[in-house]
């Protein structure tokens, strides 16, 4: 086994060692025991950085043994510049959600460690897997860790939540499972994803594998109007859940583009840019909207959520090195942003027992460390220069612009809106008077919530101000991967 199957399985073995401590009197040793797996897990992924080679533009770290042989599917892994940073920032942000949520997970406490790891460790795989049935095995095991997250310590409208949240993400799944299918038929029975990228396929072909593909992306970074079970999912699951769903497990469809729908098909993704471009539009436009008009604080949230991923598919359909750059770096920043969001939102909710944006007003007043460390999060979710959503919403903007004015003033538009429905909701919870005696009433965050909240910050304002080391270890495998979509692969 080598070094990079250690930093897969390490947390999905921890995971599943802490079920088997059930009952409140290991409550404390399985949060404890939970928090060291994830620091040994980020451990694990800064020292998996430390051995990348940045210049180089392939896979490194590859792992390659037969799984199933009898049909050619090997157990195949290895990291590029494109998945490297996925897999730091998974493990990084599964141990600042097993800090944060300490207090609030009181039932169950062992299962619910348990499947954050569990899902961490599957997460972590799937950014990393070479062989196409193991990525969609992955990609699919990641659904069940979380529809237990959210069924069993979501909301009062949990279980709806879940099944929804369920349904959509495997029915779109289920057109890649087809695709795949196919692409084994015509590859010479391969699970191979770079022979399924080098191999040549007619425009009906491309068309059709492209609309598979993006069936079933589309839903989980998701696009619009894919995104419909985004808000439900955010409302009812428990802030750890949405920090983990909003930072991560979005970003597995965008990394499905990028890795599967544009390098398999790269002639349908440039006859069918028009409609990617203009759904992408219509998310970071209209969504933004939506987002205006919202009332309760974690849909808020949610819909940013959505807005911010059309960003990313405006990126990726430019076609440019810089587009694809941006879709990167948008993707990682949102990585970071929204879970301070939803971290902020359930440190109120734990304090007040509601995310009605009315029911708030002056929390300054009695939060001053809280607030000062949100509004880091909320500068960034409106590309506040210094901070990470500059990085990448600016990269993205650029990228189009080139490409074409008019869909960089639309796409423009969406920062207007961003800062619009943040400072609405920042103005209406934080700031001003006291609005009643529950607010008055409020305790600061304590020291394990301003550890969590310091951290992400941080991070925010570290990738802001010095984003070098990320564009760095990417660079190269993005011109490789700009330069593959530029080349007809029609027969």
């Amino acid at each position: 086994m080598g070094f990079l199957s250690f930093v897969i399985w390490t947390p999905i073995v921890a995971g599943c060692l802490l079920l088997a401590f059930s009952g409140e009197r290991y409550n404390r040793l399985v949060r404890w025991a939970a928090l060291l797996a994830a620091l040994v897990s980020f451990g694990q992924t800064i020292l998996l950085y430390s051995r990348f080679n940045p210049i180089l533009s392939d896979m490194q770290l590859v792992e390659n043994v037969p799984w199933i042989p009898g049909i050619n599917s090997n157990y195949h892994i290895g990291v590029d510049g494109i998945s490297l940073w996925f897999v730091v920032m998974t493990a990084f942000i599964t141990a600042l959600v097993v800090l944060a949520s300490w207090t609030n997970i009181t039932e169950r406490v062992n299962q619910y460690m348990g499947a954050v790891l569990v899902l961490s460790g599957l997460m972590i795989a799937t950014f990393c897997v070479l062989d196409a049935l193991m990525f969609y095995v992955f990609f699919e095991a990641t659904l069940i860790p979380m529809y237990l997250i959210i069924g069993i310590w979501g909301g009062p409208r949990k279980i709806y939540s879940a099944f929804k949240f369920f349904l959509y993400t495997l029915m779109g799944s289920l057109f890649m499972l087809i695709a795949m299918a196919y692409l084994y038929t015509v590859s010479g029975n391969s699970f191979d994803i770079a022979t399924w990228q080098a191999l040549p396929l007619g425009a009906t072909e491309q068309t059709l594998l492209f609309f598979a593909f993006v069936a079933a992306f589309g839903v989980k970074l998701p696009m619009w109007p894919l995104h419909t079970w985004l808000p439900d999912v955010h409302v009812e699951a428990p802030t750890g859940g949405s920090a983990i769903l909003a930072s991560i497990m979005l970003k597995l469809g965008g990394y499905g583009f990028l890795r599967l729908a544009l390098p398999i098909a790269p002639d349908a993704a440039h006859r069918w840019a028009w409609l990617m471009l203009a759904l992408s539009l219509i998310a970071v436009v209209y969504i933004g909207l939506v987002a205006l008009v919202q009332q309760d604080m974690k849909k808020l949230v949610a819909y940013s959520s959505v807005s911010h991923m059309g960003y990313v598919t405006l990126g990726m359909f430019v076609f440019s090195e810089a587009g694809n750059s941006g879709a990167i770096l948008q993707m990682l920043a949102h990585g970071l942003i929204s879970p301070g969001m939803f971290l902020c939102v359930g440190v109120l909710y734990d304090r007040m027992h509601s995310r009605q944006i009315a029911d708030y007003g002056g929390v300054a007043n009695t939060m001053p460390r809280f607030v000062a460390l949100a509004m880091i999060f909320a500068f960034g979710n409106f590309g506040v220069p210094a901070t990470a959503g500059f990085v990448g919403e600016w990269t993205v903007i650029i990228a189009i612009v080139k490409a074409n004015l008019w869909i960089g003033l639309i796409g423009g538009t969406s920062l207007v809106l961003a800062a619009a429905y943040t400072l609405w909701m920042v103005q209406r919870v934080y700031l001003g008077p006291i609005a009643n005696d529950n607010v008055r009433s409020l305790r600061d965050i304590n020291l394990r919530e301003t550890v969590v909240l310091c951290v992400l910050g941080l991070s925010v304002l570290w990738m802001g101000v010095y984003p070098k080391p990320i564009m760095q270890a990417m660079d190269a495998s993005v011109v490789k991967l700009t330069q593959h979509m530029a080349q007809s692969k029609l027969q």
